[in-house]
């Protein structure tokens, strides 16, 4: 496996294969637009989920790609932005997650163009265009899986600006709250930027950094969701995901976007093994490739 080649698919700004059909036609995009009523619930909540994005052989294939490179053998291993086997910070369970995926197989690159995720994505911007962030995978084993503590996804990307970003978590396993489905706290992207606590650390480490109203107004709604379907949220959008201590895995993976014209907010690099983009140039080029306008369909 070593001795393989692997090509950086970042290099391919489109789809490479027949993973997702494109529409042609201005009435091919009507099927994937969400309802003023779900636009409207997520500029209120924060959120808006059960959002349909794959077919079941759609599923099997990147279930099939996943299995391939979580191995640390495997050649693409290279091209990851970042690569944790395990970044739970308790020793008695496991949290797997990964940046960069996208770069190594042919389904998680052309995923980044399904239909109803940019159409969802560039109405939630408020019919802007979508340009690429970067993804993620998180993956909880059956029995032991690790907990992804409460924060904001912009505490995290500050070297990005303005707040202008958006996250699609799509579940790859029926997600629920037996094996670490995702929590919401409705509301909670209208209390500012708040501190950044440890990702995989202690669970509720972020509520040191709350108000005593915030505290008051912290209630979790578990998003459970189908195999194949996603959720959409804000990125000063408080969320979390318990422990999997339950005999089915709960793997996902997480497409994060941001509006056209943001920029760079720092002259270190921006992910790792990604060329800088000077202060206050715009994000863009190879690993930030334009995934929609709504101009130009």
């Amino acid at each position: 496996m070593k001795s393989a080649i692997i090509k950086d698919l970042s290099t391919a700004s489109s789809p490479i294969s027949e993973f997702i059909r494109w529409p042609s036609t201005h009435a091919g995009w009507e099927q994937y637009k969400l309802t003023q009523e779900q636009v409207d619930f997520f500029n209120e909540y924060g959120y808006v989920s059960g959002i349909k994005l794959l077919e079941t052989e759609q599923i099997e294939q990147l279930n099939n790609e996943l299995a391939e490179i979580t191995n640390p053998e495997h050649p693409g291993n290279k091209l990851f932005h970042e690569f944790h086997s395990n970044e739970s910070a308790d020793p008695d369970t496991v949290l797997f997650h990964a940046l960069g995926h996208w770069r190594i197989t042919p389904g998680f690159h052309d995923v980044l163009w399904n239909p109803a995720f940019v159409m969802a994505a560039s109405q939630l911007f408020g019919n802007a265009a979508v340009r690429f962030w970067h993804d993620q995978l998180f993956c909880k084993p059956a029995h032991h899986g690790g907990v992804v503590a409460w924060h904001q996804d912009y505490s995290y990307w500050t070297r990005t600006g303005p707040i202008q970003h958006l996250t699609c978590w799509v579940a790859l396993d029926d997600a629920t709250t037996e094996n670490g489905c995702l929590y919401y706290i409705p509301g909670s992207h209208k209390w500012g930027l708040l501190k950044k606590p440890e990702l995989a650390g202690e669970m509720d480490g972020l509520k040191q950094f709350l108000t005593e109203e915030q505290k008051a107004a912290f209630k979790a709604v578990p998003i459970e969701l189908k195999a194949g379907y996603a959720t959409f949220h804000h990125p000063l959008m408080v969320h979390g995901s318990h422990e999997n201590r339950s005999n089915r895995s709960r793997r996902a993976f997480v497409l994060n976007v941001f509006k056209e014209g943001t920029i760079s907010n720092t002259d270190e690099e921006l992910l790792q093994g990604v060329p800088v983009i000077a202060k206050g140039h715009k994000m863009e080029g190879q690993f930030f490739p334009l995934l929609f306008d709504p101009a130009e369909q």
